[in-house]
């Protein structure tokens, strides 16, 4: 029976790794993995630089907007990126004309240009001066440092030192008291952090489990259309010919988990030797922000039990799916069925990334507790409610346990469907013949 076992293996996986399909399908992720973790550096290539900041002309009528602008919009984007270093905005004092500035801009129209003119009851007046529209955000920035330099004119203008200035516009340090002990400073932001980081994370197990149930579905169905499925049943059993596909799915997965990581890791050693430029270095350094708080938080010493863990609950999760998707496909005819019966698990599986996302909305919530015990979707929600401290060590061994029990059912149950199905070719009543099936 072993060696039926390894062989139907050996095809299935050659089946789906000895195709040009994927051959083509993994050299278009790689390219595409690789391109984005280099995508600053390859525009640069075609022309493009991402390290050329926009410039601020400034035509400064009232001979004191200039100094307190640059230092309003300096210090708005220092708090807006949190560093220092990556400024994207680089404030010149224009001392020419209007005209002048206008045909600079129509050169570049990257850039952008301020005037500012003495008004006795507004203080001041300002026209900005651009190609086009102005982002969002630039704007919000550039409107808030134009305000914050009104201000500061006007109590100028009241004989208030700069000394005085400064300490109004300083920001306040909030010095935080938690009346519950176990709450840290640090993890204030952590639930924003964690359902925002986690689900992209999650992002990969979420699509790897929805090809494995259409694989497992796809081929089980061309075996039955090309009554391949009878040769096959005569020369092994069908619970030799289940487990085959259960095994050569899972390493399917496995397999191209480890290739679209090793095409991550390709991406970043690409990148370390070519270099890069801002708009990729500042997302660096925002997951470098995000790595600090979590190890500040004391969870990086939680990673070392959270991860193992994570690992063993999806580890069980897609064998649960490579069995519920032999046990539908098992019971259609032809690949259409197919898509009927496994809408309900995508949508269950749809229903829990969603719910890792949203995971920080329901701190104190019995039902989500509840969730992280429901086979299926407890994969995708453990590590979230783990790291937000919504569960315990305890509840996720409880998950993989349940785990075990639902796959261990699914392997008795699934396989007296199993055995009825695999040869049946009428999709008349499918439910009735599964129900049946296990009741006998």
């Amino acid at each position: 029976m072993r060696s039926k076992l390894n062989y139907l293996i050996s095809v299935s996986l050659n089946r789906k790794i000895k195709t040009k399909w994927f051959l083509i399908a993994n050299i278009i992720l790689a390219i595409v993995i690789i391109g984005v973790f280099n995508i600053d550096s390859i525009i640069s290539f075609f022309g493009g630089d991402f390290n050329e900041k926009t410039k601020i002309y400034v035509i400064d009528n009232t001979a004191k907007a200039y100094d307190v602008f640059k230092e309003q919009l300096e210090t708005s984007e220092k708090i807006l990126n949190n560093d220092e270093s990556n400024l994207k905005f680089e404030v010149i004092n224009y001392d020419k004309t209007i005209e002048d500035v206008k045909k600079l801009i129509e050169e570049d129209p990257k850039h952008i240009a301020l005037v500012f003119a003495k008004n006795i009851d507004k203080v001041v007046d300002v026209t900005l001066i651009s190609e086009s529209y102005i982002d969002t955000i630039d704007y919000q920035l550039i409107s808030s440092a134009v305000n914050n330099t009104k201000m500061v004119i006007a109590i100028q203008e009241s004989n208030i030192s700069m000394e005085e200035i400064r300490k109004i516009y300083s920001p306040v340090e909030i010095n935080r008291i938690y009346l519950d002990e176990t709450k840290k400073s640090e993890e204030e932001n952590m639930e924003m952090i964690m359902t925002s980081v986690f689900p992209t994370l999650i992002l990969p197990f979420f699509m790897l489990t929805i090809f494995l149930v259409q694989m497992i579905g796809a081929e089980v169905n061309d075996e039955k259309t090309t009554r391949g499925m009878e040769i096959i049943i005569s020369n092994v059993s069908p619970k030799t010919h289940f487990f085959a596909k259960a095994i050569a799915g899972n390493l399917f997965v496995i397999i191209q988990g480890a290739l679209l990581f090793s095409f991550g890791a390709i991406g970043l050693l690409i990148r370390k030797f070519v270099g890069g430029n801002t708009i990729v270095d500042g997302l660096g350094s925002e997951v470098g922000r995000i790595i600090n708080k979590i190890l500040e938080s004391g969870i990086g010493d939680q990673l070392i039990y959270i991860i193992p863990l994570t690992i063993i609950l999806m580890f069980l999760t897609f064998i649960a799916y490579s069995l519920l998707a032999g046990i539908f496909a098992s019971m259609t005819t032809n690949i259409e069925d197919f898509q009927q019966l496994q809408t309900p698990i995508m949508l269950i599986s749809l229903a829990g990334y969603y719910l890792s996302m949203m995971a920080g909305m329901f701190e104190g919530a019995v039902f989500i507790k509840v969730l992280s015990f429901v086979p299926l979707i407890s994969a995708i929600l453990v590590p979230s409610l783990l790291v937000l401290n919504q569960i315990g060590v305890m509840e996720v061994f409880i998950s993989i346990i349940i785990m075990i029990g639902f796959n261990y059912l699914l392997i008795k149950y699934g396989l007296k469907i199993y055995k009825v199905g695999i040869l049946n070719y009428s999709s008349k009543d499918l439910w009735k013949k599964m129900f049946k099936a296990i009741k006998n």
